[in-house]
């Protein structure tokens, strides 16, 4: 076994490989660039070696510079989590001759099965079905337009190194077919050094679904169920689960035994993944194959119980699997949310700043008992998982050069229903603050009827949002429970207050008992009856709710018992009341006095400022190019200008017609979110 590994990556996912690593006894090396000499990764790792300046093409994929880090630390092999360099085969061929061990598959896997066109090549001839398109090279947007006709809009047009939605684009006519072809170009040049696209067509209404293999290099293959990844956005998945909730069992070793066929016959040795696309009918069309360890690949690990990077490591030192397929066991069930650092109400676009609150939920390392990787009789009934992998800090900066995740939450539970609910409750527990985040976003998808049914596809977000995301509208029987737990809350805060002025020794007399409590639209009149152990809150409809917490004035979480079932708020104070953040809601929660709230319903309502004729720069990113002049008269929908940020680029378009009056930036200008750009008349 290897005494020291270098991880050729940076993020949750190294963070992620240093705890197996260290689980194994192994020393590790960190490597880093300028914008992450401080990151978490770099921190926990035994070593750390600097690699260069922040963009991943001047530090983390230059060859050179990782094997100079390499000879430097003297480690024995190399893991390269996932994107960067994880499937770049003259990574390999480097480590290979400097006598380093490569913890992925052999070059010749990589080349045949990391190259997209290659690969469907390769899966036709093993007898695969794939899915309709052209796999040759495509030189130009001309070609594209005209391949995109062949096959028949939609089209997808993909980067042959692509991955984690790099590269990609959906082409429904023509001009999507010939901008989309460029800006995945682009995309691809920036993110993998190799700009070659493949256009194949896009199956509309389809569930992504995909196959985890485990081979070693003595010829032995198993895989470990499947995971449904069809929660996307900009075709890169935020919500994962293991298992699927449509296959069955038969479908499932279809699947699984044609993964592992496809991986024998490349003499794959590692984890790797084949992902398919899979019908109504449950017909599965292979898509591509991974050959690196998935970013989802946690619900795997939590409903089998087997550490997929200590078995990549294991594999790369020579060993032969000790688990064989009768031994895996899907076990219970396992839902993933992607943080990511970017803002929903703004179209998912990317958010840079410094983390001024995070605080995780804990991590519950429940669940049933593993030993050897192997599950150890029943999951007791209740009984639930948090696992959060996560690769920054509170007081940390999320930058502008790399992919904007921030963390992984976990949950495993026996059933589907409980691993929702464990997730809900840990989302709302989850504090960020400081820059935009899709927690609200993720709240959202875990109550949406669509995907508590297990009825979903790619399209869910398309279909379910079309105008974006706008926030949460409560139900009724929510907003009672947050408006009776706020009120409990403000006369908690109410006898603080008097305590803390001094004006009279029995302060409880100067609280009153009456209140009227505002949020979204709704009005409660409410009167609280208090004791030592909690509050009696009664509606004007005489309904009543019981409310238990330990929650003291400050505490940013708020975790309540509301009748009986637990309720968890993030709480900010505003005047007059609370900023609630609960289920992807985010209230405005006031609490008044019967005078107050006379008072308040005369107050006139303050408009936001008129913004119809501007452009404004959507995220922090970079002006790569101006498509109109001063004078240009523009249509609804014309491309005004492209925005790079985090390594993706976004094409702003026009939301009406107008005249151009005035541009205010230019190709590389770096700018903030909602500077002006364009001026209209």
């Amino acid at each position: 076994m290897f005494n020291k590994i270098l991880i050729a990556n940076r993020g949750e996912i190294a963070c992620r490989v240093i705890k197996t690593a260290r689980k194994m006894g192994i020393g590790t090396v960190a490597i880093y660039s300028d914008a992450d000499k401080n990151a978490l990764h770099v921190s926990m790792a035994d070593e750390a070696v600097h690699i260069g300046p922040p963009p991943a093409n001047q530090s983390y994929i230059v060859i050179d510079k990782v094997m100079d880090a390499i000879r430097q630390s003297g480690a024995q092999a190399v893991h390269p989590g996932y994107g960067f360099l994880s499937e770049n085969s003259k990574f390999a061929e480097a480590l290979e001759a400097e006598g380093v061990a490569f913890v992925g598959p052999p070059v010749g896997a990589i080349e045949s099965m990391g190259d997209k066109i290659t690969s469907k090549k390769i899966a036709q001839e093993a007898g695969v079905s794939t899915v309709p398109g052209y796999m040759g090279l495509i030189e130009d947007a001309n070609e594209a337009v005209k391949i995109s006709n062949e096959i028949g809009y939609p089209v997808m047009i993909k980067a042959s190194a692509g991955g984690g939605g790099k590269g990609m684009r959906i082409a429904w006519n023509d001009e999507e077919a010939r901008e989309g072809f460029q800006s995945s170009k682009n995309e691809a040049a920036n993110s993998f050094g190799d700009d070659r696209i493949f256009i194949e067509k896009f199956v509309t209404q389809p569930r992504h679904i995909e196959i985890q293999v485990l081979c070693d290099s003595h010829g032995n293959g198993i895989y470990l169920g499947e995971r449904e990844c069809s929660i996307q956005r900009r075709n890169q998945k935020v919500v994962e689960e293991a298992p699927s909730p449509f296959l069955d069992e038969a479908t499932r070793k279809a699947m699984g035994e044609q993964a592992v066929a496809l991986a024998k016959a490349v003499n794959y040795a590692s984890a790797g993944t084949v992902e398919f696309i899979v019908d109504g009918e449950k017909n599965f069309y292979f898509l591509e194959m991974n050959t690196r360890l998935q970013v989802e690949h946690p619900v795997t690990e939590l409903i089998t119980g087997v550490d997929l990077v200590e078995q990549m490591i294991r594999v790369a030192a020579g060993e032969k699997l000790t688990i064989t397929q009768d031994d895996v066991t899907l076990t219970g069930w396992a839902i993933e949310n992607r943080l990511y650092a970017e803002d929903p109400y703004r179209g998912f676009l990317p958010s840079i700043g410094r983390l001024t609150r995070y605080r995780p939920p804990q991590e519950i390392a429940s669940g049933p008992l593993l030993l050897n990787g192997k599950w150890q009789g029943e999951a007791p009934e209740g009984q639930a998982a948090v696992r959060n992998d996560t690769g920054v800090y509170e007081g940390g900066e999320i930058s502008m050069y790399y992919d904007p995740m921030i963390a992984k939450l976990c949950t495993w539970a026996p059933t589907r229903e409980a691993a929702i609910e464990a997730m809900r409750v840990a989302l709302d527990s989850f504090e960020v603050e400081g820059i935009g985040h899709n927690l609200p976003f993720l709240s959202a998808v875990m109550d949406h009827p669509k995907f508590v049914s297990g009825d979903m596809t790619t399209a869910f977000i398309a279909e379910e949002y079309p105008d974006g995301f706008e926030g949460v509208e409560l139900p009724e029987a929510d907003l009672r429970r947050i408006a009776a737990s706020c009120a409990a809350m403000h006369r908690v805060a109410e006898i603080r207050r008097t305590r803390v002025s001094g004006r009279m020794d029995n302060h409880e007399r100067k609280v009153g008992s009456d209140w009227v409590v505002t949020l979204q639209g709704q009005e409660y009149a409410v009167e609280i009856d208090a004791d030592r152990d909690g509050a009696t809150v009664t509606f004007s409809d005489d309904t009543t709710m019981r409310v238990t917490s330990d929650w003291t004035p400050g505490d940013q979480l708020a975790v309540l018992d509301v009748d009986g079932s637990p309720l968890v708020l993030k709480v900010g104070k505003i005047s007059g009341g609370f900023r609630i953040r609960n289920r992807g809601a985010d209230l405005k929660v006031h609490v008044r006095t019967t005078r107050q709230a006379e008072l308040a319903r005369m107050m006139p309502e303050k408009l936001p400022p008129d913004t119809s004729k501007l452009l404004l720069c959507p995220m922090p990113g970079l002006i790569v190019k101006i498509n109109v002049e001063v004078g240009q008269e523009v249509q609804e929908g014309q491309a005004l200008c492209t925005v790079e940020a985090m390594k993706m680029e976004n094409i702003l378009r026009a939301e009406k017609k107008g005249v151009v009056a005035k541009i205010n930036a230019g190709p590389g200008d770096n700018l903030a979110v909602d500077d002006v750009i364009i001026e209209f008349e």
